[in-house]
């Protein structure tokens, strides 16, 4: 007996009833006289229009004008033709864009005016005595040309040393005590109270109480190195506390936590986890405050004096000093003043390239010692 396969019979399926579509119109293509973006002032109308009224101002300067006011004209007239090209051509808010940022770009080049001005003419009248006899020597019975500033570097390097070793660990164990152990109680209210009045105390303030105080031990008329590594120290701790202050409060709480959780005492977890960490920070504060202090000048007039022979010794005698060199050269030139006046100059460049060593090398400690991170 035989059967008969029959073929599948299709199921239909129910499909839900398809929207008319509205017809699209096409959008035409970009032509020779349309943008899609809009109309934009040319890509170097941002310095072509300052460097072009810059140019009518270098020409207007033979005339006898005032630099400072070609400077502001040049400065405001450009801005001015800027934002009303780019209001007839981009619109309103590109034109307030760009006269914004023309006033921005603007402070940041009068602020740079100063600064260039000041180390180009330090860098032209000190370089005629930066030799090495201006390392070498001494002011020891020079009266007239030659000599040098030796006695005033070893001076400078032997009183900033003792006021570090006075301040760093003054300023670090208060810092310590303000963000580990105070924790806004009235003591370290108090102590944060004192480091913000002395942050703004002049530095002559500070000359005359080290003066004072040894006054009162040795007797007036004190005049020794070490008074004036205790008046600068007076003006580097208020710095050392507020950065160390600062770099010890951005560890993580976490560290802190899972250290004293493993039951390690909190003065350890401090020596080994919160000050490591903050490491890179705490460097770059205590070389920027020594760039504080390296180049006073009033304290170190008062409290150290000046003298033309070496003297190593800080616990006896007068000490001399860059800034209170420079201050002598200039102020009393003797029988050849151009000879004072070079070796003024080159005592001030001495001191700027310190504290420009100093600022990059802070750079450069927090840049090697930060915290790693993936």
């Amino acid at each position: 007996m035989t059967t008969t396969l029959l073929p599948p019979v299709p199921i239909p399926v129910a499909t839900a009833p398809t929207e008319p579509t509205e017809p699209t119109t096409p959008t035409p293509p970009a032509g020779p006289g349309r943008s899609i973006t809009g109309q934009r002032l040319p890509r170097a109308a941002g310095w072509a229009v300052p460097a072009g009224f810059a140019a009518g101002g270098a020409a207007a300067l033979p005339s006898g004008v005032s630099p400072g006011l070609v400077v502001l004209a040049v400065l405001v007239s450009s801005a001015a033709f800027l934002y009303a090209w780019s209001r007839s051509v981009e619109g309103p808010r590109y034109a307030l864009d760009r006269l914004v940022t023309a006033v921005v770009t603007s402070a940041f080049g009068l602020a740079l005016i100063p600064l260039a001005s000041v180390g180009w003419t330090v860098a032209k009248n000190g370089s005629d005595r930066f030799d090495g006899a201006f390392f070498t020597d001494s002011m020891r019975g020079v009266v007239g040309a030659g000599g040098g500033a030796a006695h005033a570097v070893q001076g400078t390097l032997i009183i900033t040393a003792l006021a570090c070793l006075i301040s760093i660990p003054i300023g670090l164990l208060a810092a310590v005590y303000l963000v580990e152990y105070g924790r806004g109680d009235r003591l370290s209210k108090a102590l944060t109270f004192f480091v913000d009045v002395m942050t703004g105390i002049p530095s002559i303030v500070a000359g005359l109480f080290a003066y004072s105080l040894f006054a009162m031990i040795v007797g007036p008329g004190v005049r020794m190195g070490i008074v004036g590594a205790v008046a600068l120290s007076v003006l580097m701790i208020p710095v050392v506390v507020r950065t160390t202050e600062e770099m010890l409060k951005i560890v993580p709480n976490e560290l802190r936590e899972a250290s004293l959780a493993l039951g390690v005492p909190p003065w350890r977890t401090i020596l080994k986890v919160v000050l490591p960490t903050a490491l890179g920070g705490i460097a770059a504060g205590v070389t920027l405050a020594i760039a504080r202090i390296v180049g006073e000048t009033a304290p170190l007039l008062i409290t150290v004096g000046i003298t033309t022979g070496v003297n190593l010794n800080p616990f006896d005698e007068r000490m001399a000093t860059l800034p209170v060199f420079a201050y002598t050269q200039y102020a009393n030139p003797g029988v050849n003043r151009e000879a004072y006046l070079d070796r003024a100059w080159t005592a001030a460049l001495i001191l700027i390239l310190i504290v420009l060593t100093l600022n990059l090398l802070g750079r450069l400690i927090a840049r090697v010692f930060a915290p790693k991170t993936p």
